[in-house]
């Protein structure tokens, strides 16, 4: 028996096809939180910022599951971590970080995908309002 399950990714590709797959991304990019509530603790949630801690498996998201997305964000990296980047237009890259790296990144929406051999950590802080100056 043959299977003709469809992926997530040929679904959106033969949606595209057909001309009805505009604003389909957008509905599976949503906040990574809720896309792998398993995967996350929220360690502060107020009106400047969102922090967040994640765990990820081997095989399965670094930040979240699948495509998704986050506001602007501090990523810091707590383990070392090898991860496949996936951008919404297809592109893909590979990303190595040690633990300790932290970098800032604009609000966006990817999949990133653990491909070491290890558990990864990484805490999120999402900035929700610019800082008012004083």
């Amino acid at each position: 028996m043959e299977d003709s399950s469809l992926s997530r990714r040929e679904l959106i590709r033969l949606l595209a096809g057909l001309g009805v797959a505009a604003g389909v991304t957008d509905v599976l990019a949503q906040d990574a939180a809720k896309v792998d509530p398993r995967g996350y603790k929220v360690l502060v949630d107020n009106d400047q910022v969102r922090v967040l801690e994640y765990i990820g498996k081997p095989r399965l998201g670094v930040c979240g599951q699948g495509m998704h997305s986050h506001p602007d964000h501090v990523t810091v990296v707590m383990s070392d971590v090898k991860a496949k980047v996936t951008l919404p237009d297809g592109k893909t890259f590979v990303a190595q970080n040690k633990a300790g790296d932290t970098f800032f990144e604009p609000a966006g929406m990817h999949s990133v995908e653990n491909i070491g051999g290890r558990d990864t950590r990484s805490l999120l802080i999402e900035l929700k309002t610019a800082s008012k100056k004083a």
